[in-house]
């Protein structure tokens, strides 16, 4: 399935204004705001922290098979999807995020 086609399976996030990314040391790394151009990834990473409590191995392994076409452009031209990144990152460190949802 295409990422447009995987999305209409998510969870909705009119909810949520963004999503902020925590380090293991309990720093914010990331926010990724509920807007134009981002929102794809907040439905991604909301449905991961959801059903794994984190983004661990496991979850960024999944998210990369929603984002579909969009995984292989990110390996192909790293920092044109960071939030694909991060999920590869994850896979190759070990060292997921803890997700805190901000409400709208």
């Amino acid at each position: 399935m295409s990422f447009a086609d995987n999305l209409k399976t998510l969870p909705s996030i009119t909810h949520l204004k963004a999503l902020h990314l925590v380090d293991a040391n309990g720093n914010e790394v990331a926010t990724i705001p509920n807007q134009p151009g981002k929102a794809g990834s907040v439905a991604v990473y909301n449905a991961l922290a959801t059903k794994h409590g984190a983004i661990n191995v496991e979850a960024a392994k999944e998210g990369l098979e929603i984002f579909a076409e969009h995984t292989e452009d990110a390996k192909n031209r790293p920092g044109a999807h960071p939030n694909i990144d991060r999920l590869l990152e994850v896979i190759a460190t070990g060292q997921g995020y803890t997700v805190r949802f901000e409400q709208a």
